[in-house]
């Protein structure tokens, strides 16, 4: 599973590094640290923090805006079915749903915890893994 630095977690959240690092000193998100002693979060808990600050409003929020409609964020939910799969990403405040096929979501790679950016055209939305 993929881990993020607090600086990593605080772009996804779209909030600064001291925000990031003052809800995990507070408990609000768990952390580990890694063999250099760096403060990291696992990415399935950073998905359900994104998540609950997003339903909750966030606190001290910051505006978020993307550069050509590119939304880097965090899957934060995959439904696989048959043939179609939904992923979920949150990006800072912005929720995004895309619906593709479960080939595509397999070829990918996605897992919830994981960065992705969802890019927009018109009504779709396009999933790059990054």
């Amino acid at each position: 599973m993929q881990s993020y630095t607090i600086g990593q977690a605080a772009r996804l959240l779209g909030v600064s590094p001291d925000t990031a690092r003052r809800w995990a000193d507070a408990g609000r998100v768990a952390t580990h640290r890694d063999e250099s002693g760096r403060r990291l979060i696992d990415g399935r808990d950073l998905a359900a923090f994104s998540v609950e600050i997003a339903q909750s409003g966030g606190e001290d929020e910051a505006s978020y805006t993307s550069a050509r409609n590119a939304f880097p964020g965090i899957v934060t939910a995959i439904k696989l079915g048959d043939v179609a799969a939904q992923v979920e990403i949150q990006a800072g405040p912005h929720r995004l749903v895309s619906l593709l096929t479960r080939e595509a979501v397999e070829e990918l790679g996605l897992e919830v915890g994981m960065q992705a950016t969802a890019r927009v055209k018109s009504t779709s939305v396009h999933i790059d893994r990054t």
